[in-house]
């Protein structure tokens, strides 16, 4: 009875694992570039980190006032080793151990570590470092076999998209085989290991380079017309989905059908030399809000649809040591003094400039009144005040654990004062004015529970019902934590009648 017992114990808690797993949704993460020599310290960053409700962050190293700044935050780091370690690490087992030892185990599981990158983008280094990579990899892994930790810490390595030879159309997604030296043992590694592809994408030197080729709007994800892949039909709005593409079909080209892909460096410049116009606050805003949207929601790409795939935006801040062009040094979310460049929720769930087109529900004939993102916040702040008072909207769901709090941001608040009164004034242009701050538009801004009032609906709705389809994603989360949570009770259950 006892063997039985245990058996079922470990039946039901790989069970239950399981389905945890299966309900956890992609994340995104920030990559926190050190090449400057005016950012705050390490405890500082930690703290603009979590004020922001950033939960995964990339560094290049294994800096220790980085690792102890990070303990205890519940932030998960993705560690890496530098190419010019590479030589080292590959040739002898006892420099990976060492390192293990000593850079890594005095701080962990207290700075919970989850990825290691042995080297970064080495296609696209000069001192060609390429053939170390997997010999590394196998010693950093044997390192961490030796402490039991090879299932809590993955290891792989960053490439670029110039390991292609051919990314359009996606379906003809190839590698490059001048490269083959290299991938063909890195994709053995990570196919055994289910270690993820991990892959630096950017869509902006694809428009900066090529300006009459790509389409900025498909560029930013907001495409209003699709791209066909002539081989396959399947239709792309937006040339990040066509990369990632391109990739998983070069995968499945050398039979390599599970590996994951992972986006380990993505982004948009704010600010660039007189030749690269495209490199505003704007456009980074819209397709950094856009790519955060694209991926929490577990959209997928047209080839995988709903998949899963975790990305990482470059980068926290900007970065002044960083050679090159001028957007290279202004990649960053945040300034060094700690301020946004633009705004951005990393939850991907606030209402966000909705006159952009991308993951979003449009609705034939209805109109909605959001905030500009523009508009000054004093003026936000006194239609706020003057909507929610003399106005006569009930701004009880923008107010502290309702449903429209979060992200507790004025245009976020503003947007659903505005719609409120709006709706509720026959929905004229008059009565999304404002003072020019409101802006009509017809795609429906609710998310999550936060539901919008809509024409011939003068009451707002907050409950469990989904809003539309922007959240049909997070509802579809919720019913599968429902049945997880049932049939762990079962197991339990079950169990306990056994041992009865």
């Amino acid at each position: 009875m006892a063997t039985g017992f245990s058996f079922s114990l470990i039946f039901a808690a790989s069970l239950f694992l399981m389905l945890l797993d299966c309900c956890s949704g992609s994340f995104i993460g920030v990559c926190y570039g050190r090449s400057a020599d005016d950012l705050p310290t390490p405890d500082k960053v930690a703290q603009l980190v979590q004020l922001h409700k950033i939960k995964y962050v990339r560094i290049y190293d294994s800096n220790i006032q980085v690792l102890k700044a990070f303990a205890n935050t519940g932030v998960e780091l993705m560690i890496g080793i530098p190419n010019s370690d590479l030589l080292s690490f590959s040739q002898f087992q006892s420099n990976a151990d060492t390192w293990l030892r000593n850079s890594i185990l005095p701080y962990y599981p207290a700075t919970k570590i989850t990825y290691i990158t042995v080297g970064a983008e080495v296609t696209e280094s000069s001192n060609n470092a390429s053939s170390f990579v997997v010999p590394a990899m196998n010693n950093v892994l044997a390192a961490l076999k030796k402490l039991g930790l090879h299932k809590k810490i993955k290891v792989s390595s960053t490439l670029s998209l110039g390991v292609l030879s051919r990314s359009f159309p996606p379906s003809a997604g190839a590698f490059n085989s001048s490269h083959a030296h290299l991938l063909k043992p890195m994709l053995e590694f990570l196919a055994e290991n289910q270690s993820p592809f991990m892959i630096d994408i950017y869509p902006y030197y694809a428009y900066r380079d090529s300006p009459n080729k790509v389409p900025l709007d498909y560029a930013l994800f907001e495409a209003s017309s699709e791209v066909i892949d002539p081989n396959t039909g399947l239709l792309y709005t937006s040339m990040f989905d066509a990369q990632i593409d391109a990739i998983y079909f070069a995968l499945m080209a050398l039979n390599f059908r599970t590996i994951k892909v992972m986006v380990t460096e993505t982004g948009w410049p704010s600010k660039g030399s007189p030749k690269e116009t495209a490199a505003t606050p704007d456009n980074a805003q819209r397709y950094n809000t856009n790519l955060i949207r694209h991926v929490i929601n577990d959209t997928g790409t047209p080839a995988k649809p709903g998949e899963e795939l975790d990305v990482y935006i470059f980068s926290l801040f900007n970065e002044n040591r960083k050679p090159g062009l001028e957007s290279e040094r202004n990649w960053g979310l945040f300034y060094p003094d700690q301020t946004s460049v633009y705004n951005l929720d990393f939850t991907g769930r606030g209402a966000i400039d909705m006159t952009t087109p991308a993951n979003v529900t449009r609705s034939n004939g209805t109109t909605w009144c959001i905030a500009s993102s523009k508009a000054s916040q004093i003026d936000l702040q006194n239609a706020i005040d003057w909507a929610c008072g003399p106005g006569n909207v009930d701004c009880t769901p923008i107010q502290p654990s309702q449903p429209c709090f979060e992200p507790d941001n004025l245009v976020s608040h503003a947007s659903y004062a505005f719609n409120s009164y709006y709706q509720q004034n026959g929905a004229s242009d008059v009565a999304c004015s404002f003072g020019g701050t409101g802006v009509k538009v017809d795609k429906d801004p609710s998310y999550d529970k936060c539901i919008y009032m809509r024409a011939g609906n003068n009451k707002t709705v907050a409950s469990n019902t989904t809003a539309m389809s922007s959240t049909s994603s997070s509802s579809t989360k919720e019913k599968s934590s429902s049945i997880s949570i049932f049939l762990l009770a079962f197991c339990i259950s079950f169990l306990l009648n056994i041992q009865c």
